[in-house]
């Protein structure tokens, strides 16, 4: 049986990353999940105990470990084509065209040669075309204005992005969805 991932979140509920169900089962044995959410629940058969019954461990989707990952500094998520791609969904931002990964390629919006740095805020996702026109330029030297403004994806949208293609939980989905909501609402 293919279980699904298994959302990990710190101790404060803020999202961290997707585990493995082995890893689960890990922090699980070792005392380290301090609180759940979520409805689903799937259970791992082990072997038989002397006393012949069969061991047993009940994993959640959604876990809360007592440790604070530092796997990404300041919450901010490593930059990767999937991920930009997925953000942009597939669509170049300066033509508006929807193009397979291998006709996509990542664009500075400052080039890079000018200072720009390698941020979600100043990528675009972008055809080769396109990319090979603008060139060296701003968007606005190249008199090719974007189609929507760059932004970083905040960790919930990023585990949404790279979930995309994986088998995961609707109550998964719904606490990232409601996660990433929650931060984008004004105070």
């Amino acid at each position: 049986m293919m279980f699904p991932h298994v959302l990990k979140l710190d101790v404060g509920g803020v999202p961290v990353e997707w585990l493995r169900w082995q890893d689960a089962a890990t922090l699980y044995a070792r005392n380290r999940v301090r609180w759940e959410a979520g409805d689903t629940r799937f259970s791992l058969r082990g072997g038989a105990r002397p006393d012949g019954t069969r061991s047993s461990l009940d994993i959640n989707a959604i876990i809360a470990v007592s440790d604070r990952s530092r796997r990404f500094e300041r919450g901010r998520p490593p930059v990767s084509n999937k991920i930009l791609f997925a953000r942009d969904r597939h669509i170049c931002l300066y033509c508006g065209n929807r193009f397979p990964v291998k006709d996509l390629t990542r664009d500075h919006v400052t080039p890079a040669s000018r200072g720009g740095r390698d941020v979600y805020p100043n990528l675009a996702t972008s055809c080769r075309a396109c990319n090979a026109r603008k060139d060296n330029r701003t968007p606005e030297e190249a008199r090719m204005p974007l189609l929507a403004l760059p932004f970083e994806p905040d960790m919930a949208s990023y585990l949404l992005l790279l979930a995309s293609g994986r088998r995961i939980t609707g109550c998964q989905q719904a606490f990232l969805e409601a996660f990433a909501d929650k931060r984008r609402r004004p105070s």
